[in-house]
């Protein structure tokens, strides 16, 4: 990403860069940026984009051969092609001799780094790739546009923010916006604010429903349910993240005895720190051995719903009956 911030600064750009990774929100602005860069003028006459799979490389490379119109450049934009992950020989071999007034940005979710393109734009271009960025990063970035905005929060409260809009910066973003507009004439963002305006996202609602179920809870356990049901998240997708939850919890119980710190055991789950201290809260309710029954229970219930023998909605009801009754 520095290379890419370096290039656009100078404007010695390369002929070819790949932007790829599971970071939508940093990728998306960094080939804006970049396109904007290379084509200053929004030149449409030698500005083409493509998009998706199936796109026909000859005519690609045909156009790539076709010198820019009283223009220094030709920048051709490329999104999900799939070049990455499938085999793409023909513009691979082109990669090698590329014309001098040609500029390639791809933009792709996934790649293999065994692919011959990946090797191609490796040697003759710039890589970046875009991870889901830690937590610190998020909250200093958070906290970044917020103070530009001429607001302050505190760390539990950005904490409480992340734990509803969930890690994704595109999504982070579209939330701190709604806080800066519901909080207009106030320099502080709450907890309140944050509960009110705030989003929760689905995988967030499936951990609050986690946490009712083992405070036994049992009725705000439904209630989140039906809610997750309202807004018409399917039951087996509800019942997936169920038993992922249950994994998580499990995995944290065993860690935590094996005498992992809290960070080592966030590095082990993919999860930011503060959301390890709600997991372990939450699995010191169960013993290990709860904990493997439940994430069996969970298996058969998929099982069951796959072979007919259970209906999805009641399927996912009965765990929760089951693991937030007060009486085992």
């Amino acid at each position: 990403m520095k290379n890419i911030q370096a290039d656009i600064k100078s404007g010695n750009f390369k002929q070819v860069y790949l932007l790829y990774g599971e970071e939508a929100y940093l990728k998306q602005q960094y080939k804006q940026n970049l396109v904007k860069a290379l084509n200053p003028d929004g030149d449409t006459m030698n500005f083409n984009h493509y998009e998706g799979k199936g796109i026909d490389v000859k005519q690609l490379i045909d156009l790539c051969e076709t010198m820019p119109f009283f223009a220094e450049r030709r920048v051709v934009l490329l999104e999900d092609t799939g070049f990455f992950k499938n085999k793409c020989e023909e513009l691979a071999d082109y990669m090698k001799e590329l014309p001098d007034y040609l500029y390639l940005v791809f933009a792709e979710t996934e790649v293999d780094k065994r692919n011959r393109m990946y090797k191609a734009v490796k040697a003759c271009g710039s890589i970046a790739e875009f991870i889901r960025q830690d937590e610190k990063t998020l909250m200093r970035w958070a906290a970044g546009i917020l103070g530009k905005a001429g607001k302050k929060i505190t760390q539990r409260d950005m904490e409480l923010l992340l734990t509803k809009t969930g890690t994704d910066m595109g999504n982070l973003r579209m939330e701190m916006e709604k806080l800066i507009s519901y909080t207009e004439g106030r320099d502080v963002v709450t907890a309140e604010d944050i509960e009110e305006i705030c989003t929760t996202q689905t995988t967030n609602r499936i951990f609050d429903m986690v946490r009712a179920v083992t405070e036994k809870n049992q009725k705000r356990a439904l209630e989140l349910y039906y809610d997750l049901l309202t807004l018409k998240e399917p039951p087996m997708r509800i019942l997936f993240l169920l038993a992922k939850q249950y994994r998580q919890l499990l995995l944290a119980k065993q860690f935590v005895a094996a005498g992992l710190a809290q960070t080592e055991i966030a590095s082990k789950l993919g999860v930011p720190g503060f959301v390890v201290r709600n997991i372990t809260t939450c699995a010191r309710a169960y013993t290990i051995s709860e904990l493997e029954q439940a994430v069996k229970d969970f298996v058969d219930a998929e099982e069951s719903v796959k072979t007919g023998r259970l209906e999805d909605k009641l399927s996912v009801e009965l765990l929760i009956i089951k693991y937030s009754s007060k009486v085992k």
